[in-house]
């Protein structure tokens, strides 16, 4: 009834593709030969290595999603038999584990729990006793920044801080798929050695294309082992070769061009503009729910603000009322909700990102299709979410109106 309009995506993922980058898409082909494509290279490379802020890591295009990352980075440092220890916070920590697997890795998890983040301490007892037991130390350590089920940020300078109080070797590798362009991430002030991440979340460009970011480490790593499988292989994507031999194959034309204009448009707002602007928009959102929860069951997942991600918000609402007020905002107000993942009784849970091509008007948007819902399904919570969401963005104005 009130759906018809423009209808707002407010899942963590693909996220919504603004205009410039949907235009700079629909176009032709283009001479995969020509200097137009090689120019690409003198625009992309340098805006990614600003976006992870590093100057020594070489970031990778390949055409695949976050799980072609995950293989993509896997592929070029481990052969099967090397020992990786995971630090997982949610569904998608526990899935690179598992494919690391099924890659033939020997794989060790310490799972921190859905709520308080990866405890450095614990990391580096873990990582002494390694060293301390086995002639084979682990390979890598991997951690997700943002774990996109669970909605934990966790901490990725502590846990490189860990590694070097154990004086372990293992490479240091990072997911930031939910995070790069929305929560702050220095991978070489952090001391990473690979980072992965996709297209359709803070980047904004449809799904189709990842990234893989590799340092000097991951590159001497590279080195050190036989047979890579041909598509993978860092070596045959290095700035030493033609831009059009980077892809393993035909170049995906149409995704760079909506890549060029949305890194254009981050460089254009300026990323430390572009991470407050998340920072703020998350804050309005955590403002409402803590009024929601002031009176019934709607509450946040993650306690403790500095383990929340800017980028998406999990939350409980009741037995069932996830999936109630999903439907009903999508069906009522034309705002999809994410669903709860990685969680039992996942009907309880939604998730509301605010991530990439997000305003002050779309998220106080989304926020009151959610107030609408709960009264409609006369779910208990709180009067006044809306009121403290806007004071959060009015707060943050104030200094610049």
């Amino acid at each position: 009834m009130f759906a018809n309009g423009r209808t707002h995506l407010a899942i963590p993922g693909p996220s919504i593709s603004p205009d410039a980058v949907l235009r700079a898409m629909h176009r032709t082909s283009d001479d995969i030969y020509g200097a137009d494509m090689a120019k690409m290279a003198d625009t992309i490379y340098p805006a990614l290595k600003a976006l992870a802020m590093t100057t020594v890591a070489e970031p990778i295009i390949y055409v695949g999603n976050g799980h072609a990352a995950w293989e993509a980075a896997m592929a070029n440092t481990l052969q099967a038999g090397d020992r990786v220890l995971v630090l997982s916070t949610g569904l998608f920590g526990q899935g690179w584990a598992n494919q690391a697997r099924r890659m033939g890795a020997d794989v060790d998890v310490i799972d921190f729990g859905l709520t308080d983040g990866a405890d450095p301490a614990r990391t580096r007892d873990a990582l002494a006793a390694d060293l301390a037991q086995n002639k084979t130390p682990y390979k890598a350590v991997f951690l997700s920044h943002v774990d996109t089920a669970s909605g934990l940020c966790n901490p990725v300078a502590p846990i490189r801080a860990a590694l070097d109080d154990a004086g372990h070797p293992a490479l240091f590798m990072v997911d930031c798929i939910a995070s790069l362009g929305c929560d702050r991430f220095e991978m070489d002030a952090w001391g990473v050695d690979v980072v992965v991440a996709t297209s359709q979340k803070g980047l904004m460009v449809p799904p189709g294309i990842c990234f893989v970011y590799f340092g000097p480490q991951a590159i001497a790593a590279r080195g050190a082992l036989g047979v890579v499988p041909a598509y993978w292989d860092v070596q045959t994507r290095l700035p030493d070769n033609p831009f059009h031999w980077r892809f393993g194959g035909t170049p995906p034309v149409q995704h760079l061009h909506g890549l060029c204009a949305a890194l254009d448009m981050i460089m254009a707002e300026g990323l430390d503009n572009v991470l407050n602007r998340h920072a703020v928009l998350a804050r309005s959102v955590w403002a409402a729910f803590d009024v929601w929860a002031e009176q019934g069951p709607v509450a946040l997942c993650v306690a403790d603000p500095a383990l929340r991600a800017h980028a998406v918000t999990s939350a409980i609402a009741g037995p069932g009322n996830g999936l109630r007020l999903r439907n009903w905002t999508e069906t009522f107000t034309g705002v999809t909700l994410g669903v709860g993942i990685g969680r039992e009784q996942g009907d309880d849970y939604f998730r509301v990102a605010h991530m990439g091509h997000v305003n002050a008007h779309g998220i106080l948007g989304v926020l009151g299709a959610m107030d609408a819902g709960l009264k409609a399904l006369n779910i208990p919570h709180g009067r006044g979410a809306l009121e403290a969401a806007v004071t959060v963005i009015a707060d943050a104005t104030s200094a610049t109106a």
